[in-house]
């Protein structure tokens, strides 16, 4: 079987086939963006966008540069490079965390520069850091619940297909957040961001710390919450293993744009290979 076979095997054979986590669109049909440089949208453009988005913090130098990422309805786009590449801060950017001086973001085709992060909440996308992401003296239930603040509608159902997706929270609903194992935390947190019933889910490594097994378990989610319909954003350092799961791979260099293509793409890209994932 050749690679690209095999890659394909990969990512039709993980997670569950069940498609009932918060949302039952189905899969886009977006085309794959051409492999270096830009990405090229799918025909009447991409669902979630960063286009041309130039900016730092403060007063200070620009990080980003012209820099874009997009990806269509139910696939799972993942930003890597080297460390300060400008990774976590063109998705701080999409999130609304960073104003921009160039440049805009586009959700379902509104665009939403100019909205601060809570009202980006109420259209629909969700954001969960690297760090800091659950209180520590709730219990798992009441992370949980902090999470559909939002909402006015009953969200018990919601919470049960949570517990289906991780089901050892289920298991320490009643135990306080803080006393949980790094992945536990983790899946918290992704828990807490899927009671909003979000279009877009935003992910800043999320396998940061974790041992491998618990990655491949928590990649395998993600896939799960894209089969659902929601569009997945990831900033991860363990670049192979997150291409090996990705539609849409984005690299990035000093703020800016350095390839673009499938994750199988990247994968086998030699320049990518020896420059980013070790050979």
């Amino acid at each position: 079987m050749s690679e690209e076979e095999n890659l394909k095997a990969l990512r039709n054979t993980r997670g569950n086939k069940d498609a009932s986590i918060t949302r039952t669109e189905g899969m886009s049909t977006a085309e794959p963006v051409r492999p270096g440089g830009h990405a090229f949208p799918a025909p009447g453009g991409p669902f979630l966008a960063g286009e041309g988005m130039t900016g730092g913090y403060g007063r200070g130098a620009d990080i980003l540069h012209d820099c874009t990422i997009a990806v269509e309805k139910g696939q799972i786009a993942v930003i890597v490079g080297p460390n300060g590449a400008g990774k976590s801060t063109a998705m701080k950017a999409i999130f609304g965390m960073l104003p921009l001086r160039k440049g805009r973001v586009q959700l379902d085709g509104e665009d939403i520069t100019g909205l601060a992060p809570p009202d980006r909440v109420a259209r629909g996308m969700a954001f969960v850091p690297q760090v800091n992401n659950v209180f520590t003296s709730m219990t798992v239930q009441e992370n949980l619940e902090m999470g559909a603040f939002l909402r006015r509608d009953d969200f018990s159902g919601t919470m049960e297909q949570v517990f289906d997706l991780f089901p050892i929270l289920r298991e320490k609903r009643q135990q306080p957040a803080g006393e949980l194992s790094g992945g536990q935390r983790q899946q918290v947190a992704v828990g807490r961001a899927l009671m909003t019933e979000p279009k877009v889910l935003l992910l800043d490594e999320p396998t940061a710390g974790v041992s491998p097994i618990v990655m491949d378990e928590l990649f395998d989610r993600i896939i799960e919450v894209a089969r659902a319909g929601i569009t997945i954003l990831m900033v991860e350092q363990n670049a192979r293993q997150a291409l090996e799961i990705a539609d849409i791979g984005y690299v990035l260099v000093q703020g800016a744009n350095a390839h673009t293509g499938t994750g199988k793409e990247l994968l086998s890209d030699p320049v990518v290979r020896r420059s980013f994932l070790g050979g």
